[in-house]
């Protein structure tokens, strides 16, 4: 039974975890690509930093769950 739910709960959480990573703020364009530096430092403050600390949760969740679809 859970061999069949894990799966369909890795899915979800990646979903989930590719919508968080595509709402966050870029900082700088794309001359941090090209290695120019820019002086401009922000602090992520409100739904930003809610943005932030969901991305970190559900990336640790969909590592546990793959290393709990490897096992199981």
């Amino acid at each position: 039974m859970i061999e069949k739910i894990i799966p369909i709960a890795q899915i979800a959480i990646a979903v989930i975890l590719m919508a968080l990573i595509l709402f966050q703020q870029r900082g700088t364009a794309l001359g941090s690509a090209f290695g120019q530096e820019s002086g401009f430092y922000s602090t992520r403050r409100g739904i930003q930093q809610k943005i932030f600390w969901g991305t970190v949760v559900f990336g640790a969740l969909f590592v546990v769950l793959a290393i709990l679809n490897l096992i199981l």
